[in-house]
């Protein structure tokens, strides 16, 4: 699993550190949800069972280098 330090770093917060690396993987491969932002980052969602809580992943342009993984309080459902 390719990360930036960014990633590495905002991992560490109390709310991030029950985050999978299985579950960062799901979204990746699974997304329920894609959007591509305006400076080229690639967004994925997906819902995470366990918890009940949709997850967000944020990949770098190349679309394998996480930048970001977090639960996603405002996600809706379409």
């Amino acid at each position: 699993m390719k990360t930036t330090q960014y990633f590495e770093y905002t991992r560490q917060r109390p709310d991030r550190v029950q985050i999978k690396d299985e579950w960062i993987n799901f979204v990746i491969q699974y997304p329920e949800k894609t959007e591509i932002q305006t400076d080229g980052r690639v967004r994925k969602w997906a819902k995470i069972q366990e918890v009940d809580k949709y997850l967000r992943v944020i990949l770098l342009e190349d679309g394998e280098i996480i930048h970001n993984a977090f639960f996603d309080r405002s996600f809706k459902e379409d």
